[in-house]
């Protein structure tokens, strides 16, 4: 079985959400994406550049932050 990393970026917004209290499906309802789909950013297999800037906004974290992780 192989094991998938968070990237750079998966770790940034991963981190936000503990230091929030949040989950990745509450962060999936907020944006409007289906909860599976976080998980891919988080692994690095979608960029969600689309939502990078919304994501920032909600977890109230630089958008550059994750920028330079993506």
């Amino acid at each position: 079985m192989k094991t998938r990393k968070l990237t750079p970026l998966g770790v940034a917004i991963k981190k936000a959400l503990i230091d929030k209290g949040m989950t990745q499906v509450e962060l999936a309802d907020y944006i409007g994406v289906q909860p599976n789909y976080i998980n891919l950013i988080l692994h690095g297999e979608r960029s969600g550049k689309k939502y990078l800037n919304h994501i920032a906004s909600l977890l109230e974290i630089e958008p550059e932050n994750l920028l330079q992780s993506a």
